[in-house]
């Protein structure tokens, strides 16, 4: 029951997969949340309203599990729906029932289909909310679940993954290089928790931050976004914020961070958290 715990959003494939995976390194037992529970599930991941992709993608829990135990720790795939609240619910539950605690959630996972990558007028209304939901109040609703055990010990870390996509005017409109509306103003919106938690909680042990990856290459990355004018072949690998994860959560100077923003690939770079990149 003293053995600290960590709970991941998202962890099927990409980022999430390389937070729990250094996570597991630096000694958390690891809860990983998702839908893709099994490889080759298949479900909608277009971005566009314009064309469905039920293309099986390459990961699931289960294999993320697998890697997580090959480091020596305890794995626990639970069945995650960000737009599904009872599932977030349930999954807390169950870590709590089994493990007894979460001393570190990292809120990755977001949502995935149609209005990511549709313009401003094309753009139905539920798909905004379904941003919203799954972008904002989800890890609101997280946040929420765990605090309660987190403020009991006086300890705890919420990671929040953030994008400058809340922050910045896209480079061209969405599907030629930008986004849509849906992604940038729900990533926008969940940027303001880790500043509130930290104001309000600071002083009871809790720490908050935004994490911002910067450009990744996940497998969805390279099967989807191509056709949208993105090409992350050259991109960072998602070890740059598993590794600036573990720093924030595991470090003196990672834990005076809390409330600010956090680059990923700033932090490794200078401080050489993954060895081999950047190359030379």
């Amino acid at each position: 029951m003293s053995q600290q715990v960590a709970l991941v959003t998202g962890a099927s494939r990409g980022i999430g997969k390389a937070v729990a995976v250094h996570l597991a390194r630096a000694g958390f037992d690891v809860a990983i949340g998702a839908r893709t529970m099994e490889e080759g599930e298949a479900r909608e991941h277009s971005s566009t309203i314009k064309a469905s992709n039920t293309k099986p993608l390459p990961g699931s829990l289960s294999s993320t599990a697998a890697l997580v135990e090959k480091e020596g720790r305890q794995a626990m795939a639970v069945y995650l729906d960000l737009l599904d609240r009872a599932s977030l619910g349930a999954a807390v539950t169950t870590v709590l029932e089994r493990w007894g605690r979460i001393d570190v959630l990292v809120n990755n996972g977001r949502y995935i289909g149609p209005g990511h990558m549709d313009l401003f007028m094309d753009t139905p209304m539920e798909l905004h909310e379904k941003h919203l939901e799954a972008n904002v109040l989800a890890p609101i609703v997280l946040s929420r679940l765990v605090l309660p055990q987190m403020l009991s010990r006086g300890s705890g870390h919420i990671v929040n993954v953030t994008s400058s996509a809340g922050n910045e005017r896209p480079p061209a409109p969405a599907g030629q290089g930008g986004w849509g509306l849906g992604y940038a103003m729900s990533k926008g919106a969940m940027h303001r928790l880790a500043g509130i938690l930290h104001v309000e909680l600071h002083g009871q042990g809790i720490r908050a931050y935004n994490l911002h990856p910067g450009a990744v290459q996940t497998e969805r990355l390279a099967a989807d976004m191509g056709d949208f004018g993105f090409d992350s072949s050259q991109w960072a690998p998602p070890d740059v914020v598993g590794a600036a994860a573990v720093w924030l959560v595991t470090t003196p100077e990672g834990n005076a961070r809390s409330g600010e923003w956090v680059e990923s690939q700033d932090l490794c770079r200078d401080l050489g958290l993954v060895p081999g990149w950047p190359a030379g």
